[in-house]
């Protein structure tokens, strides 16, 4: 089913298609325009060109008598003597002489009488202006001639008009326009052709990709490969198969989260089930049966809880962490913790005076804290000493959390079998998962997490829980 962003939006190959033939076509449009107006241009060059020897011609039929003002010009030119500039039946031409003063000399004496003014710089060796004006309802062109008439008994001056029907300049102009309309036609045709072509082959491996993810089983989390996949589709292909590792280590996260609850609490709901039948038979007092239900009950209590922990400490590595300060952190945990220090008598020293920031969700910090310091002092001997201090190292690149106890320590093997979820090293006062739930918020921070004995003339004196992480910078 479609979503309402997936109706309105455009397809890769639509805007593409849309993107390109639009440019181009109006780049085309353009350019038949730009033709068409550069051909009627030289087309009307080139019959200004023939109005003016027309006009010309005229001219040499003129004769003048007197001077100047006092000049009487006279024109014979018959009609005919126009025909061979009339390329067609259709085609007419008009000519009027007249004197400056616009008094008729020959020709149609309706033609409109010049009014205009000759060029600053004309388009040719001669006295000549063109216009277009209408005569006997037919637009026409009309070119004007300034003609010095001179002979052996006078001089002066002649205005001469030739117009002409504008259908000889038409039928060509449409003729061309037509021609370069189905040339650039065929030209557009073609371009759509190949645009369509390229683009569809170039859309070809993004259908590909929603083709392979399409054809998937639902649990099918493997990376998708594509062979000849084009470098701009890549980056989207490796981000996909980022997404679906992380969904792949979620649903594994999820399957082991339910396998793990499963096995873990069916133990302890068994013995709580016998406790409540021993009770009930009478078998132990009802004080004492009390109290082991109440330590089956607890123990299933941490046990949920911690597994919840675990599960906490998965959906956060998916979360952008915040910069926290670990010191903060530290010291509000054993502050917390306080009366379990007291309770045991430890000589406890805290070092974690200096700010110190990493990239955690405050949350994260404070569990692994807990969990630690937690576990130094239920192993460490009443009246031991026990050290946490927090320190920049690594020319202030990394932060160090040590938790130092007087207890017994560990053998090598069981310190690597203790990073294991549900190993514990005393079972009958732990579920297993704490050193678990350090070890995944650590490597979630990008950190290290490493236990060793502590050593001192060959013998062991206590355990060393030393935490590292990248710090975040100060504020």
């Amino acid at each position: 089913m479609n979503t309402p962003h997936a109706t309105r939006s455009w397809s890769l190959r639509r805007q593409l298609l849309t993107g390109i033939l639009l440019p181009v076509t109006a780049c085309i449009a353009l350019n038949i325009w730009w033709d068409y107006q550069s051909s009627l241009e030289v087309l009307h060059t080139a019959y200004d060109r023939s109005l003016l020897a027309s006009a010309k011609t005229i001219s040499e039929q003129l004769t003048v008598d007197g001077y100047d003002d006092q000049a009487h010009i006279q024109a014979t030119v018959p009609y005919s003597a126009l025909e061979a500039f009339e390329a067609d039946t259709q085609t007419r031409m008009y000519y009027r002489v007249s004197n400056l003063d616009g008094s008729l000399i020959s020709g149609f004496n309706d033609l409109p009488t010049w009014s205009g003014k000759i060029p600053a710089q004309p388009p040719f060796a001669a006295l000549v202006d063109f216009y277009d004006s209408t005569f006997r309802d037919q637009p026409v062109r009309i070119a004007v001639l300034l003609q010095p008439v001179a002979s052996a008994t006078g001089r002066g001056m002649a205005v001469i008009q030739v117009a002409e029907t504008l259908q000889l300049r038409r039928n060509p102009a449409w003729r061309l326009l037509k021609e370069t309309i189905w040339q650039h036609g065929v030209l557009l045709l073609l371009i759509v052709g190949t645009v369509l072509v390229v683009v569809q082959r170039v859309t070809r491996p993004v259908r590909e990709v929603g083709n392979a993810i399409g054809q998937r089983q639902s649990n099918d989390l493997r990376p998708v490969y594509i062979e000849s996949v084009p470098r701009e589709l890549q980056p989207l292909i490796d981000g996909m198969n980022r997404v679906m590792e992380r969904l792949r280590l979620l649903l594994t996260h999820q399957k082991r989260f339910v396998r793990d609850a499963s096995h873990q609490l069916r133990t302890p709901l068994a013995v709580l089930k016998v406790q409540v039948q021993s009770a009930r038979r009478g078998d132990l007092p009802a004080d004492e049966a009390l109290k082991e239900i109440e330590a089956t009950v607890d123990r299933a209590t941490n046990l949920a809880n911690q597994m919840l922990s675990l599960a906490k400490v998965e959906q956060l590595r998916q979360q952008e962490a915040p910069a926290t300060a670990w010191d903060a952190i530290v010291r509000e945990v054993s502050l917390d913790l306080a009366p379990l220090i007291a309770e045991k008598m430890l000589d406890f020293e805290l070092q974690a005076d200096a700010p110190v920031w990493v990239h955690a969700h405050e949350w994260m910090l404070r569990e692994l804290v807990r969990n630690l310091l937690h576990n130094a002092i239920r192993h460490a001997p009443s009246g031991s000493a026990l050290w946490v201090a927090l320190r920049l190292t690594n020319h202030n690149r990394q932060a160090c959390l040590h938790i130092i106890d007087q207890g017994p320590g560990l053998s090598e093997e069981l310190i690597q079998r203790l990073y294991q979820p549900f190993s514990a090293g005393d079972s009958r006062n732990g579920s297993g998962l704490g050193l678990a739930i350090c070890l995944e918020i650590v490597q979630a921070l990008g950190g290290s997490l490493e236990l060793r004995n502590r050593e001192q003339a060959g013998a062991v004196e206590g355990l060393v829980a030393m935490t590292t992480l990248p710090i975040a910078g100060t504020t």
